[in-house]
């Protein structure tokens, strides 16, 4: 018995001291924050969403933004693996090709519709978003940007899409593409609405690369190039 009453209590003790030391961390971390100040929060939060737009967004705007980066890159939907499939084994690999690419080229730009959004959800971000964001997990930044964003970025890229389709042959090609899919016996006739699988697909090329530059920030001290981001992620590292 004299065991067990000893076990109890050192464990006890232990527990004691763990939730002790986590409670002891609440108020340093109020202080810090008080210390360095919503505002300096909110401008070193911005500051950072602001260099992941730049570099990240402005990359998938280029010729091959989307098409020769492997994470964002658009393929056929799922529901057109098997026309991609059959192409290449009627040998029209070179017609299945030309049908991602131009995928892709629309998806390159529309983002170019991206950055006023952004810029805008990024100046009207409050205090305690960014407080929340600075302690929250290596994604909270995108997450913000994509709950705040998402909705506007859609009616922006869905019609500038729907444009350049036309601009770059998407549409010619896509029709060549279906009807030659469609004309062969025994297949399932198909008829996707490519104009807004590219427009999610491209939002979640745009949201993927900004995540990669915030967890860069956030974990790559090296990556902080200014004293404002040096000095908010520092409460970060500590929390």
């Amino acid at each position: 018995m004299k065991k067990i009453l000893l076990l109890t209590l050192a464990f006890s003790i232990t527990s004691y001291a763990q939730v002790q030391q986590t409670l002891n961390k609440l108020p340093q971390l109020s202080s810090k924050l008080s210390s360095l100040g919503g505002v300096d929060i909110a401008s070193g939060l911005k500051e950072a969403l602001d260099k992941g737009i730049a570099k990240q967004v402005t990359k998938l705007t280029a010729t091959d933004g989307f098409y020769k980066n492997e994470a964002v890159k658009i393929l056929m939907p799922a529901e057109l693996q098997k026309v991609d499939a059959t192409l290449r084994r009627i040998g029209l690999s070179s017609l299945a090709d030309e049908g991602v690419k131009v995928l892709n080229r629309a998806a390159e730009d529309a983002v170019k519709e991206a950055t006023p959004i952004f810029v805008s959800a990024v100046k009207n971000m409050s205090i305690n978003d960014a407080k929340s964001i600075l302690l929250g997990n290596e994604s909270a930044a995108t997450t913000y940007l994509q709950s705040s964003t998402t909705t506007s970025l859609y009616s922006k890229f869905n019609p500038v899409i729907k444009k350049s389709f036309s601009k770059v042959g998407a549409d010619e090609i896509w029709a060549n593409i279906i009807s030659k899919y469609n004309s062969i016996p025994l297949v399932k006739k198909v008829n996707p609405d490519l104009t807004d699988y590219t427009t999610n697909q491209a939002l979640a090329g745009v949201f993927k690369m900004i995540a990669v530059e915030e967890k860069m920030i956030r974990t790559d001290i090296s990556s902080r190039t200014s004293p404002l981001l040096k000095k908010v992620f520092a409460i970060q590292d500590k929390k």
